[in-house]
């Protein structure tokens, strides 16, 4: 539904794109829709996913500030939720919250978020001691249970998602990375990230 802006201008809600992959950057694609491309920044985990010439999906979400309207377009709901959640923190703009989703999955970043894990919120560009802290601060308890999938604590599944982000970011897609991983790790539970990545690069290939 349209909306206004604070001079009376009216701008659409979008929510949901499906078109052509017109072409890829390293931090954003142009999707074709009825004839129309949109340009949309996106973590590297989505871009992975995307193949320029072929038809895909976003969930997206339209940032205004001040004069610039930016859309920011992601492969699942959950990445979407956890986006807008981070973008209501104080001092997170949208290029932090893209880096934060670029450097952990969606169900790591979540259970990083809702413990307050500094080590791995730190691990994304541009976001200092600081900010971590003040993100782990503001989220905390907002983080909603479905966001951070099934498992235990986080320290159990932490190597295994580091794997698959590993993985995803060589440009493996992430359907088929899941499926490789949770083979090894059955197998393996005592595996390191790097064992499980050695393991499944050799399984990949």
């Amino acid at each position: 539904m349209p909306r206004a802006l604070s001079d009376g201008k009216l701008f659409a809600v979008i929510r949901y794109l499906k078109g052509t992959v017109l072409r890829k950057t390293q931090s954003a694609a142009v999707l074709l829709v009825g004839g129309v491309g949109f340009e949309v920044g996106c973590p590297t985990s989505t871009l992975a996913e995307l193949t320029e010439g072929q038809e895909a999906v976003l969930h997206t979400k339209l940032v205004v500030r001040e004069d610039d309207l930016s859309l920011y377009g992601f492969a699942d709901e959950r990445s979407l939720e956890l986006f807008e959640l981070l973008l209501g923190v104080s001092g997170v703009g949208p290029k932090v919250a893209l880096n934060m989703l670029s450097s952990l999955t969606p169900s790591l970043l979540a259970r990083a978020l809702a413990e307050g894990d500094l080590r791995l919120l730190t691990g994304a560009q541009g976001v200092g001691k600081k900010l971590a802290e003040r993100i782990a601060l503001d989220l905390r308890g907002k983080v909603p249970a479905h966001l951070m999938g099934e498992g235990g604590p986080l320290r159990q599944n932490r190597e295994v998602e580091e794997a698959e982000l590993a993985l995803v970011t060589l440009g493996f897609r992430e359907s088929q990375v899941r499926g490789v991983v949770a083979d090894i790790v059955q197998k393996n539970p005592e595996a390191s990230t790097q064992e499980i990545i050695k393991l499944a690069l050799k399984a990949l290939r």
